[in-house]
């Protein structure tokens, strides 16, 4: 199921979309890269959606973390 930015990942939890879209933009925000109102990245460099994704990456690892070791105290 291709999303409507272009993206051909399918997301396992569906739900999970609007938040994944949200915690793009907060962190889009927290590196000083501004994202055009229209949602295309096709002019954004490399680096500015690498660097999105990759703090995205980092901070999904560290929730799930936090949600394994919530489990096995």
């Amino acid at each position: 199921m291709a999303q409507s930015n272009g993206n051909s990942n399918n997301l396992v939890v569906t739900k999970a979309s609007a938040a994944l879209e949200q915690m793009k933009y907060e962190v889009a925000q927290e590196l000083g890269i501004s994202i055009p109102q229209d949602g295309y990245q096709g002019n954004m460099t490399s680096y500015e959606n690498g660097s999105i994704g990759g703090y995205i990456t980092k901070r999904l690892v560290t929730i799930a973390e936090q949600q394994l070791a919530g489990q096995y105290q």
